[in-house]
């Protein structure tokens, strides 16, 4: 059966508290299986035949009705979340001493002009670059020196995003890889 991630957007953050076993157990309330959490950050990992759209839908309409609030849900096969580790190794993104990197995970692909002006916000601290439903952040220095600001940049986006550590993501790939 495959396997996806769920990466939520706002999950104990903000006051949104949930504790990972509660929220395995409603994921399984909406008929996912093999559900596990990954890092109290809201990383779920499940199996399911349902396509990624019908199945954020389901997980985003079951969470708001067990929460009580909006939790935008962005869904990766084992396959993307692969796809995206490849681009950070092939391109190199994550080299380099004092760099971090994170990937943006986007509810959609951005406009191409949403991703030309995303992209033209790369300084020399940091270097945004969009491909597809991800976005890649290099910062060359400590994240708390970037000049980024959240806000502009999901405006600047145009589509929700959630954001996480290169190295989650790359946890999260062996865990949905085939023992």
């Amino acid at each position: 059966m495959p396997r996806f991630v769920a990466f939520l957007r706002a999950i104990n953050v903000g006051g949104h508290i949930v504790k990972m076993d509660r929220l395995c157990r409603l994921f399984e309330t909406v008929g996912l299986t093999n559900v596990e959490s990954f890092i109290a950050s809201g990383n779920v990992l499940f199996d399911s035949k349902k396509s990624p759209a019908s199945l954020e839908a389901l997980i985003e309409k079951g969470l708001e009705k067990s929460l009580g609030y909006e939790v935008i849900t962005m869904i990766r096969s084992a396959s993307e979340v692969d796809q995206i580790v490849d681009h950070v190794d092939r391109d190199k993104l994550a080299d380099g001493d004092g760099i971090t990197l994170y990937v943006g995970l986007l509810k959609s692909a951005p406009t191409s002009a949403a991703a030309r002006a995303v992209e033209a916000m790369s300084n020399d601290v940091d270097t945004l670059v969009i491909d597809g439903r991800e976005l890649y952040w290099r910062c060359n220095k400590r994240f708390s020196d970037s000049t980024i600001q959240g806000p502009k940049l999901g405006k600047a986006l145009g589509v929700p995003i959630t954001t996480r550590n290169v190295t989650t993501v790359r946890k999260l790939a062996k865990k949905l890889s085939p023992a």
